[in-house]
C-alpha cells in the first residue's frame, strides 16, 4: 500500500531520508521520481547519513553513479537523467553491482519498465513550500512496514 508523507522543510526531508535508511537491506532498488528541485538528492543525503556515510552527497548527473562503501550498507546513488535509452541503463547493471547494498536511482521513472519486480518508487511533488513524498511499493516491498516512516 502506498503512503504519502508531507515535509515542510529541507530538514524534514533530510530526516525522512535518515529514517528511511533503517528500512534498507542488501539488494534494494529504489527509484526516485520528481521534477528538478523537488528534494530527491536531499532525501538521498539523509539516507546516506542514516547509513553512516560521511561523504557530502551531490547529484551524480554527469557521473551517472556514485558508490559509497563506508556506511553500514553500501549505497549506489545513480542519476539516469542523461541516459539516452533504457538499453544504456541496462548496460550499467546497477542491480548486480548493488547486490550487497542499496541502489537509489534519481529520475527512476524514466527506466521504470527496466526495474526488477521488487522495487520501491518514491515520488516527490512540490505543494507550495511543502513536499509530498509518496512511497509506492512493488513486489516484496509491499511486505515492509512503510508506515513506520510516518
Amino acid at each position: 500500500m502506498a503512503i504519502d508523507i508531507r515535509t515542510s522543510s529541507p530538514d524534514e526531508t533530510l530526516l525522512l531520508g535518515r529514517r528511511f535508511a533503517a528500512l534498507l537491506t542488501a539488494g534494494d532498488i529504489v527509484a526516485l521520481a520528481g521534477r528538478l528541485g523537488a528534494g530527491k538528492t536531499l532525501f538521498v543525503s539523509g539516507v546516506a547519513n542514516g547509513l553512516g556515510i560521511a561523504a557530502r552527497i551531490t547529484s551524480p548527473t554527469f557521473l551517472i553513479e556514485k558508490v559509497y562503501r563506508d556506511g553500514f550498507l553500501p549505497l549506489i546513488h545513480a542519476d539516469v537523467y542523461r541516459l539516452g535509452s533504457v538499453g544504456e541503463f541496462e548496460d550499467l547493471e546497477l542491480a548486480d553491482e548493488g547486490a550487497d547494498g542499496a541502489v537509489l536511482i534519481e529520475w527512476g521513472d524514466a527506466i521504470a519498465d527496466s526495474l526488477p519486480p521488487d522495487h520501491l518508487v518514491i515520488r516527490f511533488e512540490i505543494d507550495g513550500d511543502d513536499r509530498v513524498i509518496s512511497f509506492e511499493p512493488h513486489g516484496r516491498w509491499s511486505e515492509r512496514d512503510l508506515g513506520a516512516l510516518a
